[in-house]
């Protein structure tokens, strides 16, 4: 039988306040090797910011000690809350979770490997003042390999081009949310990269900032260059679900009906053709083609009005199950 466990305490905690200011939302797997180093970062940072916070660790599913090492962190400081996932469910998952689980007024998200500066966090809280919501880091140096620098700039290029959104670095872990847009922007699959994306379209001011990375300290990437393929496709149902998820018939019958007139004036032009006599349909291939573009019309205008009939239906909350609570 499976069970859930809560580490609790006899004394009340900055985080068990409603009136957190700060949330550090962090997701990991298998960090067991920087989580001590990285807590002593953040405690330090936030002792000059005086005020109430919590650091919310989402392990998604690790295989080493990562989450003995938390259990550990939560003993000595009850800031420390974290969540366990029973297996690997990706970033956007954790991310999910954190921002249902996150108390803060504000939010920010950062890398578990010590890549991610916590000193930034100040900077980043800072930017949301007064007229910004989402605050994205700007990696303008990396500390990365060229097989990881040179896809990712290819990949914030094409992105920022096709949303219009001119941000630098649309996948740096380092972001900073104000709590509504944490709680209205649902990301599920890999569409964590895609938060700015989302954020802007429901309506969201979204700003950058540059931040410091560091080298990789301990462990290896997560990440191969796969993702940047699947990126590419998940930016192809961002695109989707942003813009035309409540009027698909505007993406799919525009197309339709370029098809549907092109296929009609084919075959028009030859049917006239061959009523003054000047050709004969059976050795004009054109004539099929022709065919080809009306059918591929009337598929295209269907599916847009299956589409506008499927997004009738109530959409279901994405749920994972969780193994283990801290705090």
């Amino acid at each position: 039988m499976s069970r859930t466990t809560r580490t609790r305490s006899n004394t009340a905690s900055p985080s068990d306040s409603p009136n957190v200011y700060l949330s550090i939302l962090i997701p990991l797997f298998n960090e067991e090797e920087s989580l001590v180093e990285l807590h002593a970062e953040i405690t330090s940072v936030m002792k000059t910011v005086k005020r109430p916070y919590e650091i919310l660790f989402i392990d998604d599913g690790s295989t080493d000690h990562s989450f003995k090492v938390l259990e550990d962190l939560h003993r000595i400081d009850r800031h420390v809350r974290a969540i366990r996932f029973r297996r690997n469910f990706g970033k956007s998952a954790a991310l999910a979770v954190g921002f249902k689980e996150a108390r803060g007024e504000f939010v920010v998200t950062m890398d578990a490997d010590l890549q991610d500066d916590p000193r930034e966090i100040p900077n980043l809280v800072a930017a949301l003042q007064p007229d910004v919501d989402l605050v994205s880091g700007w990696k303008q140096k990396r500390h990365d390999p060229i097989s990881k620098t040179i896809p990712s700039r290819f990949f914030n290029f094409v992105t920022a081009k096709m949303t219009g959104i001119p941000i630098h670095d649309f996948n740096c872990g380092l972001k900073a949310y104000r709590r509504e847009v944490t709680k209205e922007v649902q990301i599920y699959g890999e569409l964590h990269r895609y938060i700015p994306v989302l954020a802007h379209w429901a309506g969201y001011r979204v700003g950058e900032i540059v931040v410091q990375h560091h080298p990789r300290k301990y462990g290896h990437t997560k990440f191969g260059l796969s993702r940047f393929f699947t990126g590419f496709l998940d930016l192809l149902t961002v695109l989707f679900t942003t813009r035309y998820i409540r009027r698909p018939l505007h993406l799919f019958g525009v197309w339709g009906i370029v098809s549907f007139v092109v296929g009609v004036l084919i075959d028009g032009y030859l049917s006239i053709e061959w009523f003054l006599g000047r050709t004969a349909l059976t050795n004009r291939p054109l004539f099929l083609v022709g065919f080809l573009f009306i059918i591929i019309g009337i598929q295209f205008i269907s599916i847009g009005l299956l589409g506008e009939m499927i997004t009738r239906q109530e959409p279901r909350d994405q749920t994972y199950s969780i193994r283990d609570t801290i705090g």
